[in-house]
């Protein structure tokens, strides 16, 4: 009841509500609660790291949209609510640490272990840039060629186990991209949005083992795309769309590139 009315007291019904420390998820009943009760449109956005996240969190949310009473596990009525609840797990220190793959030939092991003062400033920095470079934590480039089939070796609990990445979502967020529709159609992935500079942006994903470059040229002439107002296209792979697009239309950049810069070139590395 106290985060209820800590809601209702300092929000008005279309707020959005962060809380940074989600425990077993009451902020989010509460919301949910409320928009039921007064028609509101109250969003919630919750951050855990805690492993209950699974076993309580996201339980207890879904239960609630469900239903609104419940007793011994069970649901007292049908009085759900309409809602969407959309959960991302971002990736963790020790899944960077877990996902870097050292890549050293035995002329440089032979080098570093008779060489005293080289060891030393090896050791000293790391020069982990080179040894780590592919490591699919740090972006193996190699795997866009299916970016819907990336992976990182993920730790759960006592076990690590592989787990998709969606690299389309995450492109979205590197780009700041508020994203207007997101459709797949002739084994395309389409995302349509606004970046914070105000252009209208389009990527286009594929699968380059399966889709070629006439592929891809064909589907933008098929979606009559190059007629649209956009100011940006993004598309893996090699591509000649700058083509189509012709002098004067949007600037064309390639998703490999561009997932590059924006992950690493800010920070430096």
């Amino acid at each position: 009841m106290l985060i209820r009315r800590a809601i209702e007291h300092s929000c008005d019904n279309v707020s959005i509500i962060f809380d940074f420390f989600a425990g077993s998820g009451t902020t989010g009943h509460a919301v949910i609660n409320l928009n039921r009760e007064d028609g509101g449109s109250r969003k919630y956005v919750l951050v855990e790291m805690g492993e209950y996240f699974e076993s309580v969190l996201k339980p207890r949310i879904s239960k609630v949209i469900y239903s609104k009473d419940w007793r011994d596990g069970k649901p007292v009525s049908r009085e759900g609510v309409s809602h969407i609840l959309k959960y991302l797990r971002l990736e963790s220190y020790e899944d960077t640490l877990n996902n870097l793959s050292l890549r050293r030939t035995d002329v440089q092991g032979n080098l570093i272990s008779s060489n005293a003062a080289l060891r030393e400033a090896y050791t000293l920095r790391y020069m982990m840039d080179f040894e780590t470079k592919g490591s699919p934590s740090l972006l193996d480039l190699g795997a866009f060629e299916d970016p819907f089939s990336y992976t990182l070796e993920v730790a759960r609990g006592d076990q690590t186990r592989p787990e998709t990445v969606d690299l389309v979502e995450t492109f979205n967020y590197l780009l700041g991209l508020t994203v207007s529709r997101v459709y797949s159609a002739g084994g395309f992935r389409v995302v349509e949005g606004t970046d914070p500079a105000g252009d209208d942006a389009l990527v286009i994903w594929r699968n380059t083992r399966e889709k070629s470059d006439d592929d891809l040229g064909a589907f933008f002439d098929a979606q009559n795309f190059a007629a649209r107002s956009f100011d940006r296209v993004y598309a893996n792979g090699d591509n000649t769309l700058a083509l189509k697009t012709g002098e004067g239309g949007p600037k064309v950049h390639l998703i490999e590139e561009e997932f590059q810069r924006l992950m690493f070139e800010a920070e430096g590395v």
